[in-house]
């Protein structure tokens, strides 16, 4: 037996070997995991986490085995969940390093949707020591026979990234795999990584579960790091004083090329895969001596160009990357010196995120770079400055009762060993997410397995899980177990389709619902080339390179994106100093000067105690436009509210548009504001009856019943390249919400539909909150004139989701400030 000191000495040297210090928090972290404590390591990205866990999992090895350098004992003995198959390489890196130099002869595998069908062969018959894996590939195992002769050895899973995987159905599917995990193998210890978020606290309690003993025995490890991060503004030397969404953006193209050419490498952020695709076009076609140089990095690109991107970034082979956040997490990109960020990144733990990515080592200062898309977003700016000041970061918000995910892993469990129900409700209410689960709810789901729902028993697809004997459940049925398989995972999307050459290259994929509005000929611009498009065969879209010029972009789902309670917070703070004394305002409010001037000309800039609403006429009719600055999903449930609630007044129809700021009622006779002030309509009393009456919440929930439907297997997806079609799931998942609407509406599946639709889609809890706020609040109703530059950019958002006529948007909007600007 090698004892600790001994065992601390031999990470030492090699630290030492290295030239490396191990940091307080690293020598922590062994040591509490070599005392069999479990816990949550805090740490930020490049500050050497990955040997935090690496170092006592090898070590602990060691001293277990103290023969390690003759005889080795094969056989799984750690895991390390990442939720994006991107970090693996670097992960294995790490780890062959330390395996390798301690002498030991422990072997590395990884495991996830990228893995060749030869490889998992090979990891059927032999299991690395380690493995790398996903929170989906860690289910697929769960599904293989035999999987708790696997894991029977295993000493320690690593969840890292938790904050990424917290508040999402991914981290449900965690919680579940670590109760299975630590029934199987008394002696695993779970730890957590993960960046600042606002409620560290309950993240390791979600981790490892309430009321579990392995909470008790554990640790919270903070690496106080101080990293020093620089916030700089590109403010624009002239700005309009009438800015406009999604334009700005690019009128600031030849202000970002000094700090790409002064800097070794350089990412760009842009909070969407399509503007991604046009910030790369753009910066090309400007600067052709880049070609060989930039490179584009997102999600929908196939994996030989992501990796080849990534590689060129370590090796300083590249001067920018123009990328979503399919670059935010953990990847360890030494060279990259600057970041920019391109528009409001909506939220300060994405910021603090992106910000990291640069200078990235212990001890380095990050810089990071904000360009706005348009001028009011440099209030965001300025709120961005604070918040790192302030080190304020969101609460992510954990999941109860997704019954979803938790019919697929009973189904999974079902396919590989069967399970014994008292056993795995035991495990189950263990967790975060299933604690408050009834023995009736429960009941109700082994039924459902059993039978189908109520109103569904007559057909036998329903029907996946058999009863045997002694009260086993288990699928038996091959075909089941086959479509259950191809189907593991909650992350539910439109339907992607792959984008191939039509002589069979692979470049990409992009998601139905886009492609479903082009015509042959058609040209759009993906992965950085411009295509055109063919035809669809078989859930591909066959396409050709095309020397024609274009303007569409794929646009995904993922590119809505809103405002956090945090950072909307801020905002409201930020914009209020506008009011103040020039020497306590930021450089980003003082350069907006001459727009809160015309503001105040037209209307007013609210104070912390005023809540503004703006009225006036144009030529698309009657402009109500209000102002809670809380981010468009809220603004989204809000303006329905209202709109409810004053059609209850008077009948009129309107069109609703919002943005971060406020939302907007457009309609073709004046609403009478001082009866909406009369009759106090911001009130939260039946604000969740009046919701579901304004929201058409049924359609809302039936939209999220789809991804429900997937996850719980009630429908099936398709097999690999033979996908069913989206409008085919769209109308089976229709089916069955409208059977149980009318003859079973105590499905749990169904009413999870609506909650989810209130507590996530609509933010409820934060919707109530700022009704709240209003409700203390003096209402300022202003009667202008005419347009207000607070109010512009949500009119010409609104005009670009409208069909325009023949004249451009652009041209119509330069007509418009022309005459404002005259007035």
């Amino acid at each position: 037996m090698t004892n600790r000191e001994q065992l601390y000495e031999i990470a030492d040297n090699w630290f030492a070997a290295q030239d490396w210090k191990p940091f307080p928090f690293q020598k922590q972290t062994w040591k509490a995991f070599l005392q069999g404590k479990h816990g949550l390591l805090n740490a930020p990205t490049g500050s050497g986490k990955t040997y935090a866990l690496w170092f006592p999992i090898v070590l602990n090895y060691i001293k277990n085995n103290p023969e390690y350098r003759t005889k080795h004992k094969k056989g799984l003995k750690a895991i390390w969940i990442t939720p994006l198959r991107a970090l693996s390489q670097e992960i294995k890196q790490s780890a062959e390093r330390v395996t390798a130099d301690l002498g030991t002869q422990m072997t590395v595998g990884i495991r996830s949707g990228d893995t060749s069908t030869k490889e998992r062969a090979q990891q059927k018959k032999q299991m690395p020591d380690l493995l790398i894996t996903t929170p989906e590939s860690l289910q697929l195992l769960l599904a293989t026979k035999g999987y708790d002769k696997i894991f029977k050895d295993c000493a320690a899973i690593v969840v890292d990234e938790w904050h990424e995987l917290l508040g999402t159905k991914r981290g449900v599917q965690m919680e579940l795999g670590l109760s299975r995990l630590r029934a199987l193998s008394k002696k695993i210890r779970i730890w957590g990584i993960s960046a600042t978020i606002g409620n560290l606290e309950e993240a390791r309690e979600v981790l490892l579960g309430p009321t579990s003993q392995a909470l008790e025995n554990s640790v919270m490890i903070k690496a106080n790091l101080k990293k020093k991060i620089t916030v700089k503004s590109i403010i624009p030397k002239e700005m309009e004083t009438f800015p406009w969404r999604g334009h700005l953006g690019l009128r600031l193209l030849e202000d970002v090329v000094p700090v790409i050419n002064n800097s070794k490498t350089t990412l760009l952020f842009t909070n969407t895969r399509s503007q991604c695709e046009i910030w790369f076009q753009k910066l090309l076609e400007k600067h052709p001596e880049y070609a060989g140089e930039i490179a584009m990095h997102h999600g929908s690109i196939n994996k030989e160009t992501r990796v080849w991107v990534e590689n060129a970034i370590r090796d300083g082979s590249l001067k920018a990357v123009v990328c979503t956040s399919s670059l935010d997490l953990g990847v360890d990109f030494a060279p990259v010196e600057t970041v920019v960020q391109i528009g409001g990144p909506k939220g300060v733990a994405r910021f603090l995120q992106r910000a990291g990515r640069s200078g990235h080592r212990p001890g380095k200062e990050s810089l990071i770079y904000f360009l706005p898309t348009h001028a009011i977003e440099l209030i965001e700016a300025s709120a961005l400055q604070r918040a790192v000041q302030q080190r304020a970061v969101e609460d992510r918000m954990p999941y109860l009762n997704s019954f979803d995910v938790l019919l697929q892993y009973l189904t999974t469990l079902a396919i590989s060993n069967g399970f014994y129900p008292h056993e795995i409700f035991h495990e189950i209410k263990q967790t975060f997410c299933y604690q408050a689960v009834t023995e009736e709810q429960w009941q109700w789901l082994l039924n459902f397995l059993v039978m189908g729902s109520q109103s569904l028993q007559s057909y036998d697809e329903y029907k996946k899980v058999e009863i045997e004997e002694d009260g086993l459940f288990k699928v038996n049925n091959r075909g089941i177990a086959m479509r259950h398989r191809f189907q593991i995972g909650t992350i539910v999307g439109d339907a992607n389709l792959t984008v191939r050459y039509q002589k069979g290259g692979y470049i990409g994929s992009i998601e139905e619902y886009f492609v479903s509005k082009l015509t042959r000929g058609d040209v759009f611009t993906f992965a950085g080339r411009n295509l055109e498009f063919i035809r669809i065969k078989e859930m591909q879209v066959h396409v050709k390179n095309s020397s024609k010029k274009t303007s569409k972009v794929p646009a995904w789902a993922g590119g809505r994106m809103t405002l956090s309670a945090q950072m909307s917070k801020l905002l409201r703070e930020e914009l209020y100093t506008a009011n103040q004394d020039r020497k306590h305002q930021s450089k980003e409010i003082r350069s907006l000067d001459h727009i809160f001037k015309r503001q105040r000309r037209e209307s007013i800039v609210p104070n912390p105690d005023e809540f503004l609403i703006e009225t006036f006429k144009t030529r698309d009719g009657y402009h109500h436009i209000f102002y809670p600055f809380e981010g468009r999903f809220v603004h989204e449930a809000m303006g329905s509210l209202l709109g409810y609630r004053i059609s209850l007044l008077s009948p009129i129809t309107f069109s609703l548009a919002f943005n971060d700021y406020g939302f907007e009622m457009l309609s073709d006779k004046e609403i009478d504001m001082q009866q909406v002030l009369d009759n106090n309509l911001f009130t939260t009393d039946y604000m969740l009856d009046d919701l579901q009456k304004s929201l058409n919440s049924t359609e809302m929930a039936r939209r999220k019943f789809r991804d429900i439907a997937v996850i719980s297997g009630m429908v099936f997806t398709g097999y690999p390249n033979k996908g069913i079609k989206m409008k085919h799931l769209q109308s089976n998942s229709q089916l069955l919400f409208d059977v149980f609407r009318d003859y079973e509406a105590d499905n749990l599946l169904f009413q999870q539909a609506f909650t989810e639709t209130f507590e996530h889609q609509l933010e409820e809890g934060r919707l109530r909150l700022a009704l709240e706020r209003i409700a203390t609040q003096t209402i300022v109703w202003k009667a202008c004139d005419q347009v207000t530059p607070f109010s512009f950019p949500l009119i010409t958002d609104r005009l670009s989701r409208e069909k325009l006529s023949s004249e451009k948007l652009a041209d119509r909007i330069k007509r418009m400030t022309a005459i404002l600007m005259k007035k």
